[in-house]
């Protein structure tokens, strides 16, 4: 699996490089994800689907504003009748250069409220590797800066949780908490700026 992280932020590219800078079959890169040619790319949407904000506006006039109702509709058949925080989605683009989207919410809705202070981009870059692994036609994925835009992330913070999740996904490092203490511990160091 090739993953490309891409930001225009430099502030991001150098926290991405401080966690990710060894890592093989991995590329960071400066400039704008919509141009990138790859199996898969990333939305960071929210759970409802909505795509005419921030980066995801930028997709939408890439492929199409079809795709937003396409998704849309995908979400309203799940037993939830939304996308949870934590888990993601892949549909057809219908575009030869990015055949696939993966959407994975890094909120339910909109929203500034705590996001800097969630582990929600640890669990949407959770669900992006899981969903891009377990698809035969994805080898290659494009994922963008996760709850840095609307979110309001530090983009250090951002990256430390990104990490995590590719350290566990693909890297294979499970957890294993011997008590409740570990999780703690383990959460808290996800993101130093959440209150346990």
């Amino acid at each position: 699996m090739k993953i490309i992280l891409s930001a225009i932020s430099p502030k991001q590219l150098d926290a991405w490089t401080e966690f990710f800078g060894s890592e093989k079959d991995l590329l960071i890169l400066e400039g704008d994800i919509t141009r990138i040619k790859c199996d898969a790319m990333v939305s960071p949407a929210n759970s409802f689907g909505f795509m005419d904000g921030g980066l995801d506006y930028a997709l939408s006039e890439r492929f199409g504003w079809q795709l937003e109702k396409k998704l849309q509709q995908k979400i309203k058949e799940l037993p939830e009748a939304e996308l949870l925080v934590g888990q993601a989605m892949v549909i057809e683009t219908g575009d030869s250069e990015v055949p696939y989207l993966i959407s994975a919410p890094t909120m339910r809705v909109p929203s500034s409220f705590n996001i800097d202070t969630s582990i929600n981009a640890y669990l949407a870059m959770k669900a992006i590797l899981i969903k891009a692994m377990q698809h035969e036609e994805i080898s290659s994925v494009a994922i963008p800066s996760l709850c840095t835009g609307v979110g309001k992330m530090q983009p250090v913070i951002a990256a430390r949780q990104m990490f995590q999740a590719y350290k566990e996904i693909i890297l294979g490092e499970r957890m294993d908490f011997k008590n409740f203490g570990e999780a703690q511990i383990y959460h808290w160091n996800i993101n130093p700026q959440g209150r346990i």
